[in-house]
């Protein structure tokens, strides 16, 4: 590149030499003559140009303003951005020393290229461009042959406004990246708050002892039992023990989304695969979570087609956006949850067996919670002092209270515990929750055969509200169902035994705020 800017240094000045004689009174001859070797050379020097470098070109397109001089401090190129900034002509530069450029003080103050030519050291300072009075920030940088003597200087000038402004833009991005990160962590610490494990008995503590074991792994985890035992507590201790904390960890229900909108939502989208996508695409639940987690709950719900194309992602760690033949790497771990019999499931054709199999590498079975009463206690106080924080409360529970408590089936595990709690701690206005407080809001009652009652029993049903046959019959209906329920533990079994239908039931439920 030297080489070549010197040639083209020396013919440009060539040219102008030629240029200048012409203007003189030479005979005909050698006018011609010197306008034919005129037309050569820059027909040559043009040529130069295109083959050999781009040098100018490139330079002439740069913001920044760049300045070339030889090792004796002669300007040898200055780019179009330096003539702009400065408000001079090239030739009030090139072929000039830049001591005497400095000297005249037409460009700015505080230049850096006479230190790097003496000490031959990179410089930098603060100038500030003389007819404008703009600061500019330069950089004076020494270029070197391969004998190690200096050969060019060169100043590289940037305008410092812009510098602020690149300075205020990148802390206003670390500033939203601290502000996401922040959001990011507690969002993260509120998802894994409920993280306070409660286990007294065998079946929590073996469940907990095997996520323990397996959590540092990406094995994956099959985690089954009814609605409400903790299955998404489970999956959430694991990340948190995991190595893989740090990273994303979504949650998905596949029970909630419809099959069509779930493929989109776990794949993804490449742009025009269907009407209403998105333009440039969108990215799916399993790419988002690369390098992280993702839990599928309910999977025991899947459509058998989805099940399909999620057996290929387990199996080539790879995924393809719906519309799309490009190839995109997993690296996801897999937590799945269910509350359905996926061996029943398999043998009504509803579950793919190779998935099941892929997915039930490890297995945690979490019980309901009537058989596991020894977590009863502690989860009671948990809550209690959960609901108690929340809303200002000073609520106990009496003893009699407590026995309530572990008397019941809990047909809706630990979230309908957890629900009866909070009712019980917002209600409560005396500050003593007592065993008559909870049968009443769990709607226990003294058991009454439910098949043929006599007329003498209608008092333990309802009350007989004096002069309204309508009230009395909606107190007796309401007492009637409320038992019903605690007795058989869901609301379609309390149907059947109360000689309804299921419907029926459910409505009569929302009439009277069961």
């Amino acid at each position: 590149m030297s080489q070549e800017l010197n040639i083209l240094n020396l013919c440009e000045s060539c040219a102008a030499a030629l240029r200048h004689a012409m203007d003189s009174d030479f005979p005909k001859e050698l006018h011609r003559s010197l306008q034919q070797r005129l037309f050569l050379l820059e027909t040559a020097l043009d040529q130069f140009k295109q083959n050999h470098i781009d040098f100018e070109e490139i330079c002439n397109h740069l913001i920044d303003a760049i300045y070339v001089s030889d090792k004796n401090g002669k300007t040898i190129y200055v780019n179009q951005a330096y003539l702009d900034f400065s408000g001079l002509k090239k030739e009030d530069f090139v072929g000039k020393s830049v001591y005497e450029i400095n000297q005249e003080k037409k460009l700015y103050t505080n230049g850096v290229i006479p230190a790097v030519l003496s000490t031959k050291e990179r410089k930098e300072a603060v100038g500030t461009v003389i007819s404008s009075n703009q600061k500019i920030f330069i950089t004076g940088i020494p270029i070197f042959d391969d004998q190690g003597e200096l050969k060019y200087a060169v100043a590289h000038d940037k305008d410092i406004d812009q510098l602020e402004k690149l300075k205020d833009a990148l802390a206003l991005l670390k500033s939203q990246q601290a502000s996401s990160n922040a959001e990011l962590e507690y969002l993260r610490k509120r998802q894994l708050d409920n993280l306070n494990l409660v286990a007294n008995s065998p079946n929590f503590k073996e469940a907990i002892q095997t996520a323990q074991t397996i959590a540092s792994t990406d094995v994956t985890v099959l985690i089954t039992g009814e609605s409400g035992t903790g299955k998404e507590i489970i999956a959430d201790f694991i990340y948190k023990s995991s190595n893989r904390t740090s990273k994303p960890f979504l949650k998905i229900n596949c029970s909630a989304i419809p099959a069509n909108l779930l493929e989109s939502e776990l794949f993804g989208y490449a742009e025009g695969s269907f009407t209403g996508a998105l333009k440039g695409g969108k990215p799916g639940l399993f790419e988002i979570a690369n390098g992280g987690t993702i839990l599928l709950d309910e999977i025991g719900d899947m459509s058998l087609d989805l099940q399909t194309k999620l057996l290929r992602v387990l199996q080539e760690k790879e995924v393809f956006r719906i519309g799309s033949s490009k190839v995109i790497p997993l690296d996801v771990r897999i937590l799945a949850a269910t509350n359905r019999d996926l061996k029943k499931a398999i043998a009504e054709g509803n579950f793919r067996e190779d998935l099941y199999y892929r997915l039930n590498v490890v297995p945690i079975y979490l019980a309901p919670l009537k058989e596991r009463k020894e977590d009863i206690g502690d989860l009671v106080h948990k809550f209690l002092e959960k609901y108690n924080k929340k809303y200002v409360k000073l609520a106990s529970l009496t003893p009699d209270a407590v026995s309530a408590l572990h008397e019941y089936s809990w047909p809706g595990n630990i979230r309908e515990l957890k629900n009866i709690m909070e009712r019980m701690v917002v209600i409560n206005g005396t500050g003593e929750i007592n065993a008559s407080t909870v049968k009443q809001v769990l709607g226990i009652s003294p058991v009454v055969p439910l098949s043929s009652p006599s007329p003498d029993a209608l008092p333990s049903y309802g009350q007989i509200i004096e002069g309204n046959l309508k009230k009395s019959v909606e107190s007796f209906e309401t007492d009637m169902i409320r038992r019903a329920i605690a007795q058989y533990g869901s609301k379609r079994k309390a149907a059947s035994a109360l000689g309804v239908d299921h419907s029926t039931l459910i409505k009569k439920c929302q009439r009277y705020g069961i």
